[in-house]
């Protein structure tokens, strides 16, 4: 046996994958732009500095300044003004020995610059560099000064400490894990969302649920003695269970024809005429290349709208065996229609219930008929011991559900084995044809009520069958025996002639107590001996 139960439910599954795709996007987007913004902020702050150096390194006053050797405070002043008004740390102009002519710090003025990364630079290049200065590790950018006749009279480097690149960087990613939160944030709300609707989708049903469900579906419609044919609106077949495939080779067609058009691969299906009409076909012989089947046909309608069509089917070679193998042969089969009509109602219930992946319903539907089913099977399995008319009630059972009659079976009753095979048979005609004649008296009634007994004592059988029909008038109460002789239809008349026939060939007596417009009560005596008493 399968194990479909998992410990995670769909929901937390849904959560955790919708959130660890978020998770792992937004942390992988978060590295990427946080270097692309560091890059950035470097390149764009090397490009400031950049522009300010040469800015300073372009002014008269710093030209003039170097080329003479002289007035110094004048490039101080104009370098702290540059300084301050661009916001850098620092901006530092030094003569062709390295000696500085201006400082945020007076006292360094005069004094050789650190860093070690100027010497490029009294060499005529400009570039961006980092290095450790007085005021700490900052990003750098040196541009030589030239004077008018092209020769280098010094050089300009403006600083902007690492540290507030840092803090810029720091701030974008402070911004970036923002949005990562609140975007992982937004990913498990629309996950949680999603599980929910997803769940309201199947029901509440969890996949291990769903799965189980559909395979008891499968193994329930494969395990079934009926044929099942299912076909969509577009009359694409969509369920053959194994019946279906075994009467279909029976009768020369060997492909399986799930998934292809129905009238392509089985003949006279008239399920594509069921889709058109909307109208159920009920108990149709049909003619499968030679294999005479009994099929019911029925339109699958949901909210409204056709979707689909079903049929179920029975060999009719094999029902007509069956019958014949059994006396009381009209009793048989109609036991086995209303058994076998019964149970595709339910199969249809079924169906549509699966069709509509109203899973819970399913499952308490077929909980509900398997107990109902059982408990039936096991009161009359312990009142009457003799399997064969056992079984024949419980189809009689199915016909009474079937017409809204209620049927009871007294709960005293009691039905040994008999010794011989052709008590069963006798029983089988007398009780079916009574319960036959009592369904057919109280289906126009208000109240519908048929109860049975049966009384096993000293060798003596006693059989009572009262219905709650309009009663029958005493001038005809012994004509009602006579072999023919019917108040209701032309070609009835036979089964209370049969009961009396079989009561006689079993050596007992059959009693009516009956009025107008009151009940009607049919008493069978029969001498009755219990299998081994003879032996």
């Amino acid at each position: 046996m399968k194990k479909y139960h998992s410990p995670l439910k769909l929901q937390t599954k849904i959560i955790l994958l919708v959130c660890g795709v978020v998770a792992l996007s937004l942390l992988v987007t978060n590295i990427l732009i946080t270097r692309s913004i560091e890059t950035n902020i470097r390149v764009s702050s090397g490009e400031r500095a950049m522009d300010i150096s040469h800015i300073v390194a372009h002014a008269p006053i710093v030209m003039d300044g170097l080329l003479t050797g002289k007035d110094d405070a004048a490039i101080q002043s104009y370098a702290e003004m540059i300084r301050s008004s661009a916001n850098v740390e620092f901006v530092v102009v030094f003569d062709m020995q390295g000696m500085r002519k201006s400082h945020p710090d007076d006292t360094l003025i005069g004094q050789h610059i650190m860093g070690g990364d100027e010497v490029q630079a009294l060499h005529g290049m400009e570039y961006v560099s980092s290095a450790t200065g007085t005021r700490g590790i900052s990003l750098r950018a040196f541009t030589p000064v030239f004077a008018g006749d092209g020769h280098q009279i010094g050089a300009v480097v403006v600083g902007i400490l690492l540290d507030d690149v840092e803090r810029s960087v720091g701030e974008s990613r402070r911004i970036i894990y923002f949005a990562t939160i609140l975007g992982l944030i937004t990913g498990t709300g629309f996950a949680l969302l999603l599980s929910k609707n997803i769940k309201k989708t199947l029901f509440g049903l969890e996949p291990f649920a769903i799965a189980k469900l559909v395979e008891e579906r499968s193994a329930m419609l494969q395990s079934v003695r009926e044929g099942v044919l299912a076909v969509d609106q577009n009359g694409i077949v969509t369920i053959a269970n194994a019946e279906t495939l075994r009467i279909l080779e029976s009768s020369g067609i060997l492909s399986n024809p799930t998934g292809k058009f129905v009238d392509d691969c089985i003949p006279h299906s008239r399920l594509i005429e069921v889709l058109a009409s909307g109208k159920s076909e009920l108990d149709q012989e049909q003619d499968m290349n030679g294999v005479n089947i009994l099929t019911n046909r029925f339109p699958i309608i949901v909210n409204n709208e056709i979707v689909g069509a079903i049929a179920t089917f029975r060999d009719m070679t094999e029902m007509r065996q069956l019958a014949e193998e059994l006396t009381g042969v009209s009793s048989y089969v109609e036991a086995l229609r209303s058994q076998a009509h019964e149970f595709m109602n339910k199969l249809h219930v079924i169906l549509g219930l699966v069709r509509l992946q109203m899973y819970e319903q399913l499952a308490g539907y077929i909980n509900e008929l398997a107990n109902a089913q059982e408990a039936e099977i096991q009161f009359v399995g312990h009142c009457i011991r003799d399997p064969v008319l056992g079984g024949f009630l419980l189809s009689k059972f199915s016909r009474a559900r079937e017409m809204k009659i209620n049927m009871v079976l007294a709960k005293d009753s009691f039905l040994p084995e008999p010794a011989h095979s052709e008590m069963s048979h006798g029983l089988v005609t007398i009780v079916g044809n009574l319960i036959d004649n009592a369904f057919d008296a109280v289906k126009d009634q208000v109240i519908k009520r048929v109860d049975l007994s049966f009384v096993y004592q000293d060798h003596l059988l006693v059989i009572d069958v009262v219905d709650s029909g309009p009663g029958i008038d005493q001038d005809i109460s012994q004509q009602i025996f006579l072999k023919g002789y019917s108040t209701k239809a032309e070609n009835r008349g036979f089964g209370l002639f049969l009961v009396r026939r079989a009561v006689e060939e079993l050596n007992g007596q059959i009693k009516l107590c009956t009025h107008s417009g009151e009940e009607t009560h049919f008493t069978v005596s029969l001498p009755y001996y219990c299998k081994g008493e003879l032996d």
